[in-house]
């Protein structure tokens, strides 16, 4: 049993920088690194990807980053958590064992943590009665979407990622969790923290600091009010937590990298995409936010105490995926003079033409980037007139007879419209995969989360 773990947080999203990992392998003295790469969006692109091709679905970016980190984190004693399986962590696994054997990597123990995926058992569920309300719209149940879901995945805890560890592996790749999961798995199988006899406040305390340390450099001056005072964000270096058996913690991170961690960096992210600081309702416990005490202790250094806990929720949150239409978009940018009245114009004719084409949009967007594309109607009037206007237009229709139709019209805007109308280039119409958030029982869930070990390497 571990007095002190380090934990470091080494990604926040599909794409993120690679180097700063690295780092925190070679340089941080961590015993495991979380690699974050999931988002619910990313799920929904994953699942479109799978369905075009069985072998897909997953981050593909998985294999070039254990390429990156594996070689280092097996000489240095450091396992590697990632939810970079995806819509398909078995066809990821394979992946990545075929690229150690291809590229000589020392020998790695592969686990792989499944469960996540409820699509098969979607229907027994309905048979049983079982009602998937919809989080956000309030509708009672999917009758209306039912004949187009093509998947369904459920947001797993900890418990996968303990077996696998429990079992020696030393890379765990798992499907969708949560993702301050990749972390508390870790704390729970050092400290030999269980779910049998469970202390909530430990467990509310591994949830916050796995919150800390999914957002990657989120939490050491990336994405921050205080983006002035940041010193060399470009080299930023992701965060560490040195967690103590008690469940306090100290945020930092590695010495002359760039970024700063200050009780303002971790404020900042201990606020990201929470609802309610009281009940942070995750599957391994519902976090309490509100008597969190920060101190700066050193350079780069700051301690996080006073963490609460309760026990965890009853049900767990699911994501169904569902054929919801097309989407067709294109950007036209109109100059000065006269930038407000082209654009105005540009606007009327690509309605108008729509009309023409017989395309009847589920949805229509035309968005004034750098005006008013991120706040909308909220956005404040603007005196003047801009030396040039961009406009995005997007378009979300049925079929993709229509898409394709409202892509031409997009650059019928240049062709028709006021001189100096510079066009973009078409986009191709994309599938739209719309998410359906809804709870399901805790039990309704396979209990026995299925991980598979494969030997790969030398």
């Amino acid at each position: 049993m571990a007095g002190r773990l380090r934990l470091g947080g080494g990604g926040a999203y599909w794409g993120d920088a690679v180097e700063p990992a690295v780092e925190l392998v070679r340089h941080g003295d961590i015993s495991y690194l979380g690699v974050d790469l999931l988002a619910e969006l990313t799920m929904a692109l994953l699942q479109r990807q799978r369905l075009r091709d069985p072998a897909k679905g997953w981050i593909e970016d998985v294999v070039p980053i254990l390429d990156r980190l594996w070689p280092d984190a097996a000489e240095r004693g450091v396992r590697i958590v990632t939810n970079g399986g995806g819509a398909n962590p078995r066809a990821a696994a394979e992946a990545a064992c075929a690229r150690a054997a291809e590229q000589g990597w020392p020998r790695m123990r592969l686990g792989v943590v499944e469960g996540d995926d409820v699509t098969d058992r979607m229907d027994g569920w309905r048979r049983d009665g079982l009602r998937l309300p919809n989080l956000d719209t309030g509708e009672p149940d999917i009758d209306r979407i039912a004949g187009r879901v093509v998947s369904a995945t459920v947001y797993l805890g900890s418990e996968g990622i303990v077996e696998a560890l429990a079992a020696g592996a030393d890379v765990v790749l798992t499907g969708r969790c949560s993702d301050n999961a990749l972390f508390v798995g870790p704390m729970m199988h050092e400290f030999g923290w269980t779910f049998d006899d469970p202390d909530w406040d430990r467990l509310g305390a591994a949830v916050i600091v796995g919150h800390l340390l999914e957002c990657g450099a989120c939490a050491t001056g990336g994405m921050s009010s205080q983006f002035a005072s940041v010193e060399r964000p470009w080299e930023i270096g992701f965060p560490i937590a040195e967690v103590s058996e008690s469940g306090d913690a100290v945020i930092t991170k590695l010495p002359g990298s760039g970024g700063m961690v200050t009780p303002w960096t971790v404020k900042e992210q201990i606020v990201y995409e929470i609802h309610d600081p009281a009940r942070y309702l995750m599957p391994d416990a519902v976090a309490d936010f509100t008597a969190v005490e920060l101190e700066q202790e050193g350079i780069d250094r700051v301690r996080v105490r006073g963490m609460r806990g309760r026990p965890r929720p009853d049900t767990l949150k699911a994501l169904i995926g569902y054929r919801d239409g097309w989407i067709a978009e294109g950007l036209v940018v109109v100059p000065w003079p006269d930038a407000r009245a082209r654009a105005d114009f540009a606007q009327r004719l690509f309605e108008e033409r729509l009309g023409v084409a017989g395309v009847d949009p589920l949805e229509l967007r035309i968005d004034r980037m750098g005006m008013n594309s991120l706040h909308g109607e909220a956005a404040p009037p603007q005196a003047g007139d801009p030396a040039e206007i961009c406009l995005r237009f997007a378009v979300h229709t049925a079929t993709r007879a229509e898409a394709d139709a409202a892509r031409r019209e997009i650059t019928h805007v240049w062709g028709l419209g006021a001189v100096g109308t510079a066009f973009g280039s078409p986009m191709r119409p994309r599938e739209v995969i719309a998410l359906w958030p809804t709870l399901v029982p805790r039990d309704a869930v396979q209990p026995g989360v299925r991980m598979s070990m494969v030997e790969a390497g030398g």
